[in-house]
């Protein structure tokens, strides 16, 4: 239910400053242009929610007109990310980010619109609700999102998207129990980045 709720939210934010990106401004004599129309950039960003969990990710992104390449890497705390499982055992088992890392290919097809795919090397604690115990699972992830930088000013954006994770079958027994890792995960996110550099 949450994540509708957020996937909501992150329609009527889309929908309410989408435009406003869109003016060109005149500073004296000089015409300023659109964050998306720079042919280089560096930006630094991260899923900003994760440091309420006690988790943290950092990525660094490069863009050569409109592709760009991201590395991340993820620690999500105690964040559960269990829920956001299609077919999840969110009942009975809990799963936590360990640390991971990941690469993001996209290309911003219409301003600042980004459609990326993604592969992430993810280590998963999966905890057993009724005992405490943990175990790790690693899956690689492959998957797709799309998200929309919203500039406030000229180095600070948000980046509110919707990602889709893709993996293989992977399980893990609890003295019995069988935990089946979803194969598909649906996750809206938020970042937060800074334009380091661009021309």
């Amino acid at each position: 239910m949450n994540k509708y709720i957020l996937s909501g939210i992150l329609i009527c934010l889309i929908h309410t400053f989408l435009f406003a990106q869109d003016s060109l401004k005149r500073v004296g004599s000089e015409l300023v242009l659109h964050r998306y129309e720079a042919r280089q950039a560096f930006e630094a960003e991260s899923l900003f929610p994760l440091f309420f969990s006690k988790g943290y990710h950092v990525a660094l992104g490069y863009r050569y007109q409109r592709f760009r390449i991201r590395a991340s890497v993820i620690d999500g705390g105690n964040y559960n990310t269990e829920p956001a499982g299609l077919k999840n055992n969110k009942d009975e088992f809990k799963r936590f980010y360990k640390l991971s890392p990941g690469i993001f290919m996209g290309y911003n097809f219409w301003k600042n619109m980004e459609i990326y795919t993604f592969v992430e090397m993810h280590t998963f604690a999966i905890e057993q609700k009724r005992t405490g115990i943990r175990k790790d699972i690693h899956s690689d992830d492959f998957g797709g999102g799309m998200s929309y930088q919203f500039f406030f000013g000229k180095k600070i954006y948000l980046q509110p998207g919707l990602h889709l994770y893709w993996r293989s079958d992977k399980n893990a027994d609890f003295n019995g129990q069988q935990y089946q890792l979803p194969n598909i995960d649906l996750s809206p996110v938020v970042r937060v980045g800074i334009r380091l550099w661009e021309k």
